[in-house]
């Protein structure tokens, strides 16, 4: 399910991008779902202001990042932690350059020599819309991709390869470092590293690193900003409580499109003065199939589906164990009329099939309850099993009106 806006103004699109997003909610909650609202990235389709909806799921193939006790929640690509950078107190040493034959890892390096990762700083170079990029975070961070393309704006993104990063440096991979290098290459370094003392660097040359280098005396960065990829068990950005990692599945997505595709196709309209503005836009969608999958991943278990009541194809399913035998046929078809007539929609299987295949099947779709007529029939009992639970209890048949809506209570509780 897609949909777009248009406006006039950038107050229109927040009312009207509000009532999507309450209007997402209440539909994801009538379906039933364990869902997160959550911050986004708005991908190849740019924008701002990006709202994805997660249904929580091991099957999910994003990250939810949300903090243990508290209202923040995000995808891993644009989750942020509470910046914790206790100045280091360390005095500056001397710089020196420091042989490393072969050792080009992070994880090697420090080995080597003997420190914790954390006292390294790894520098990166990036293809940015064909410009190269350096970027410089601490040791033990991974770069987030996504944040570093949506704070260049830039249309292409990808990691130097091992020619791009000897044309441009005179090095290898693995000995990059921020030190000497030209001024028209963009130095952008992670919040991080801005109160490291004394770190260790690639020193632009094959087989060496520096030693006790210091930011503003040794190296440059002509940027900070958040580029790291958070952590679990880092303190959330709003410091109530700690980062939690979830698996979830996208199933809606709600963001502001504003002028990006209106200015380039010249999508004007007149404001309250007469005046061309471009159109202003906003864009929404659901997927469908998605909301379908996820639903069933929450709700089956070991012996199929268990549809919520507000999504269920049938509310009851009618089991007859013998249609052939008079008194179950005459009951089942007693059953169907009176459920029908009073708004249940009512399944019937009428196959001639063992009892246990038509048991395991009833089952394996999910409906709410299902009523087996047998044995007692000529007696006017029929067994009531409730899906959710497994519960079973026998029901008169004069009782079942009074009946059914206890149980759909009980199970919505």
């Amino acid at each position: 399910k897609d949909a777009y806006s248009f406006h006039a103004s950038e107050e229109s699109l927040d009312e009207t991008f509000h009532q999507y997003e309450q209007a997402y909610i209440k539909v994801f909650t009538r379906c039933g779902l364990d869902f997160r609202e959550i911050l986004g990235d708005a991908g190849a389709m740019g924008g701002s202001d990006s709202r994805e909806f997660m249904a929580l799921s091991a099957a999910g193939e994003d990250t939810v990042v949300y903090a243990e006790n508290g209202a923040y929640a995000a995808n891993l690509e644009m989750a942020t932690s509470l910046l914790q950078n206790d100045p280091q107190r360390e005095e500056a040493k001397e710089r020196k350059e420091t042989e490393t034959p072969n050792q080009r890892t992070i994880e090697e390096v420090a080995e080597f020599l003997s420190v914790n990762p954390s006292q390294l700083l790894k520098s990166l170079l990036y293809m940015a819309d064909n410009e190269p990029v350096l970027i410089v975070l601490r040791g033990d961070d991974e770069l987030n991709e996504v944040k570093l393309q949506n704070y260049l704006q830039a249309g292409e993104l990808e990691f130097a390869t091992e020619e791009e990063t000897k044309q441009t440096l005179g090095t290898l991979p693995g000995f990059v470092g921020p030190i000497g290098i030209e001024k028209d290459i963009r130095i952008i370094a992670d919040n991080r590293v801005l109160t490291m003392v004394n770190a260790i660097a690639g020193a632009n040359k094959e087989n060496y690193h520096f030693e006790n280098v210091n930011l503003n005396r040794d190296w440059q960065a002509d940027e900070t900003t958040d580029l790291r990829l958070v952590k679990e068990g880092e303190l959330s950005p709003d410091g109530q409580g700690v980062l939690k990692f979830t698996k979830g599945i996208e199933i809606g997505h709600i963001f502001k499109l504003g002028t990006r595709y209106s200015k380039a196709m010249n999508a004007v309209v007149l404001d309250e003065n007469g005046r061309e503005i471009p159109v202003i836009m906003g864009s929404y969608g659901i997927g469908v199939s998605r909301l379908l999958s996820a639903i069933s991943e929450q709700y089956a278990d070991e012996n199929g589906l268990n549809w919520p009541l507000n999504l269920a194809p049938f509310d009851i399913h009618l089991v007859p164990i013998q249609l052939k035998d008079e008194q179950q046929n005459r009951l089942t078809r007693e059953l169907e009329n009176l459920l029908v007539s009073n708004g249940y929609e009512v399944l019937v299987d009428d196959r001639q099939e063992r009892p246990g295949v038509k048991f395991a099947d009833s089952d394996l779709m999910g409906i709410p309850f299902r009523i087996t007529i047998g044995k007692k029939a000529a007696e006017d009992i029929v067994e009531i099993k409730i899906r959710k639970t497994g519960e079973m209890l026998e029901v008169r048949l004069e009782e079942i009106l009074n009946t059914l809506p206890i149980l759909l209570e009980g199970i919505t509780q």
